[in-house]
């Protein structure tokens, strides 16, 4: 039997969380996602930075992770992975977790416009209140560009470790197993998105 595009639970509720690198477009498919699930969208960028670029603290943020997603009892679409700061509290509550891995060459380009075009406020910022400053793209180690690019095989191997454990198409029992990997150049991510819609017609 063939593995749906999302799983689920055992009352048709979607918890899904998305992660990959940054750039990788993670909030672009985690909003096209909620909206599809009719479901709330929450960027865990936007619970951690508050305006100017001030971090919140491990409680802090767990605080306000842990509201948003008591806000979202019928299910919930995240993006990103503070397990780190958080604990696994996202990564043992979701149903699916879905791994954004596209070539850096593909994304990179497209981390470098949408940092452009928030330095020329054309864009909403990553959270409110922190504009992106072309001082710190440009000369910042914390520079989002530099980070997209020394953090792509970190990131990649961090996620394919997890995928050991709980990724999907590994030995014959699927039981416990709700991570899938999405990478190549756009098309295998239009079809799974194609493929979640026509599930949910049949819902």
């Amino acid at each position: 039997m063939a593995v749906p595009p999302l799983i689920g639970d055992a009352n048709g509720q979607y918890r899904v969380q998305v992660v990959g690198n940054c750039g990788a477009g993670k909030s672009t498919t985690g909003k096209q996602l909620a909206a599809l699930l009719g479901v709330p969208f929450i960027s865990l960028d936007t619970l951690f930075w508050k305006p100017g670029w001030q971090q919140s603290t491990n409680d802090e943020m767990r605080e306000r992770l842990e509201r948003a997603l008591a806000e979202a009892p019928h299910g919930w679409v995240v993006d990103g992975n503070y397990t780190r700061r958080v604990g696994p509290i996202v990564d043992d509550s979701s149903t699916d977790t879905i791994w954004l891995d596209p070539p850096l060459v593909l994304y990179l380009p497209r981390l470098v416009l949408r940092t452009i075009l928030r330095m020329l406020r054309l864009q909403e910022p990553c959270s409110p209140g922190c504009p992106e400053m072309l001082s710190e793209v440009l000369f910042s180690k914390e520079s989002i560009v530099w980070w997209c690019i020394t953090h792509h095989r970190p990131v990649r191997e961090r996620e394919r470790a997890r995928m050991a454990k709980i990724g999907l198409g590994i030995g014959s029992n699927v039981a416990g197993r709700k991570m899938r990997r999405i990478g190549g150049w756009g098309g295998e991510l239009r079809a799974w998105l194609d493929d979640v819609k026509r599930m949910l017609q049949y819902l």
